[in-house]
């Protein structure tokens, strides 16, 4: 009788435990898969690397529990919600997540549920770990002082600015024509056209137009008061009256509704300024300029008085959006206002520069280069937060490398044979 051997097939393993918390590969899988979704990149074994951070977090978790540390489950809802419509936002629709992971919505929150909720106890036994730790000026200093030459970190040009913006109101006419196209495409929808062809061909909002107009899943206070108010009045299928926002101006049809989570399309025109509005805003920020260099007025006084913008608070300082102070590096800046202010010397002032403002209008700006810092090694005194910020980090991985040890001594930690080649950055198992 000839009999077959079957080969095993390993569906999931243990790989890891700590304490009473076991780490399944499918673990280790599912944490890859997320930070690939956010762009993370762990490098050349970031098996190895994901493991690592696993069993710092079940370290983490299990002392939480041991500690009583809790979280609300409407916390780790709202948390979940929050990944998951970061994850659909990131590869493009809700059913291209679900083809990656294969499954559904509903399958996935069930999958990640638990890990939300381990990530969020582990997070607040990291916070409470460190939660008393700072650093002093006489800490920084010394931290800056014992840096080797080579590791004092660089620091590349950044810009401070300024600006006074002009924007040309919309004329009356040009709203009612924007008014007029999307009642026809409204009308073209009703009588059986597809929303979704005709957001992809005439929307102006160019991160979901591609998508058929589909923004996927929000709930209530991610959109626009304005939108939202309509939006959630709708039935599946149904196509709104028109809707004005800040943005412009909307038709707005429902997929689907999840108690306070909902998934609409939209079209999106947004009326715009005339050639002879545009070229009348321009000739008045050469006017006003012309004040600015010949002394009549200075530039903070000009902004005060003429400037459009409603965040000219500060003397017109411009804030950077990515870290929310006044200094903006090559990167952080649009190409157009980057080559009018990199000729500038400090104090001098731009041409007229073409802009569109934050709810997409257009207009037209000066901006006053208040000063430049060339690329150089860090130092203390013009770039004390980032030496702080770095003393901190450091103080803070050596309380918590401590706590590791501590911990390590009571705590039982195994690491499956398949990891054993890995370079930890804790010395797990002794």
């Amino acid at each position: 009788m000839i009999t077959f051997a079957q080969s095993r097939v390993v569906i999931d393993q243990v790989i890891g435990v700590v304490g009473n918390s076991a780490i399944l590969e499918s673990d280790v899988i599912n944490q890859q898969r997320q930070l690939e979704a956010q762009g993370i990149d762990f490098g050349i074994n970031p098996d190895c690397a994901i493991l690592d951070d696993v069993l710092y977090q079940k370290l983490l978790f299990n002392q939480a529990q041991l500690d009583s540390i809790e979280v609300a489950d409407d916390q780790v809802e709202q948390v979940l919600d929050r990944r998951i419509r970061f994850f659909i936002q990131q590869i493009g629709s809700r059913e291209r997540l679900e083809a990656y992971y294969g499954k559904t919505i509903d399958e996935l929150k069930d999958e990640f549920r638990e890990l939300i909720r381990e990530q969020e106890l582990s997070q607040r036994m990291e916070a409470k770990i460190t939660e008393n730790i700072n650093v002093t000026p006489s800490e920084v200093r010394r931290f800056f002082n014992s840096l080797p030459e080579d590791s004092i970190p660089m620091v590349e040009s950044e810009w401070v600015m300024a600006k006074i913006v002009k924007e040309p109101p919309i004329p009356k006419e040009e709203i009612d024509l924007v008014k007029e196209r999307l009642e026809e495409f409204r009308q073209r929808i009703l009588q059986g056209e597809s929303f979704s062809t005709l957001a992809i061909l005439y929307s102006e909002d160019p991160g979901s137009a591609r998508r058929g107009g589909e923004l996927g899943f929000h709930q209530r206070g991610d959109l626009f008061h304005e939108f939202e108010a309509v939006a959630y009045g709708l039935r599946p299928g149904e196509v709104s009256e028109i809707v004005e926002t800040q943005a412009g101006y909307h038709i707005i049809q429902m997929i689907e509704r999840r108690g306070e989570q909902i998934n609409v399309r939209h079209l999106l025109l947004m009326a715009k300024a005339s050639p002879s509005d545009l070229a009348k805003a321009r000739n008045e920020l050469d006017s006003i300029r012309n004040l600015i260099i010949t002394g009549d007025m200075t530039f903070e006084e000009a902004v005060e008085k003429f400037s459009d913008d409603p965040n000219k608070i500060n003397q017109g300082l411009m804030v950077n959006p990515y870290t929310g102070t006044n200094r903006f590096r090559t990167e952080e800046m649009e190409p157009a206002l980057f080559f009018a202010v990199d000729k500038l010397e400090v104090g001098e002032i731009t041409e007229p520069i073409p802009m569109m403002s934050e709810d997409g209008k257009q207009a037209f700006r000066l901006v006053k280069l208040i000063s430049r810092i060339e690329p150089h090694r860090a130092n203390l005194q013009d770039d004390y937060d980032l030496i702080q910020n770095l003393a901190l980090q450091q103080k803070q991985r050596r309380a918590i490398q401590s706590w590791i040890n501590r911990r390590l001594s009571s705590t039982y930690v195994f690491i499956h044979d398949n990891y054993q080649h890995c370079e930890f950055d804790f010395e797990w198992v002794r």
